[in-house]
């Protein structure tokens, strides 16, 4: 029969015995010595060893980023310093033409009231006559009125009178600074009814250049009221006549004829 273990005696404490072979958790005895365990510490890389090496790969693609980075700057900063240079170039430009403008303005309106003066300074007027019969034109004194009695609108004869301050009623013994008739006639019509005034001795002939055309000058007695001057020349297929009423008109008669254009 096998021995049984014997039940040990209660001791009063619920806390088990430490083993013999266990380490004790009391503090040392006074004057042992202490030996510690050192903790566990992880180990570190050594600062000498070599770093591993990146692949070539990954190098070669920092440096592309690299490179590319700096070409987007610089094209950017390109383009930004462009940008202000155009700009300014614009600006400038803009200036320069908003200045141009204002002085060919401002020259402008000097050459108009300069024209404008010496027109209001310049003593005479420009006439045309209708443009089917020639665009006889002259210059006048600006003193004088002007009246059309017959625009030849018909194709009947052309009738205007000049005089100062106003004209004077129409007819064969009034008398004006100026008569221009453009007849529907030829010239050689037109001076036959003078030849018997220089035949009679009432009248003298003479001959100037009016424009392109030969003008015939009949200065005398032209009727019994009238002592004047008449000017007839050919203008197409018709006679233009140019008379003044009166020697006081003369003067201004004369410097007339220098005036006298029309277009064959």
């Amino acid at each position: 029969m096998q021995n049984q273990p014997q039940p040990q005696p209660f001791s009063g404490s619920v806390v088990e015995p430490a083993s013999a072979g266990s380490a004790s958790f009391a503090p040392p005895a006074p004057g042992s010595n202490v030996r510690l365990t050192p903790p566990t510490v992880a180990s570190r890389p050594d600062p000498a060893a070599p770093a591993p090496k990146k692949s070539h790969g990954h190098i070669i693609e920092t440096i592309i980023l690299v490179l590319v980075s700096l070409i987007a700057v610089t094209f950017i900063g390109l383009f930004v310093w462009k940008y202000l240079e155009w700009d300014a170039v614009r600006t400038d430009v803009d200036g320069q033409i908003d200045a141009a403008v204002a002085v060919a303005v401002a020259e402008n309106t000097t050459q108009m009231e300069t024209e404008f003066a010496e027109r209001e300074k310049y003593p005479y007027r420009t006439f045309t006559g209708p443009s089917d019969y020639g665009s006889l034109s002259f210059e006048y004194p600006k003193t004088w009125s002007v009246y059309i009695a017959s625009d030849a609108a018909d194709g009947d004869d052309f009738e205007a009178y000049f005089n100062p301050t106003e004209v004077q009623p129409v007819s064969n013994t009034t008398i004006n600074a100026l008569r221009v008739t453009i007849r529907n006639t030829s010239f050689d019509n037109a001076v036959r009814n003078y030849e018997n005034l220089v035949r009679n001795g009432r009248v003298t002939l003479t001959t100037r250049n009016i424009g392109n055309a030969v003008a015939n000058v009949y200065t005398g007695e032209l009727s019994n009221d009238i002592h004047g001057t008449v000017t007839i020349f050919k203008l197409r297929d018709k006679a233009v006549l140019i008379q003044t009423d009166a020697e006081i008109f003369s003067t201004e008669y004369y410097k007339l004829l220098d005036t006298v254009t029309f277009i064959e």
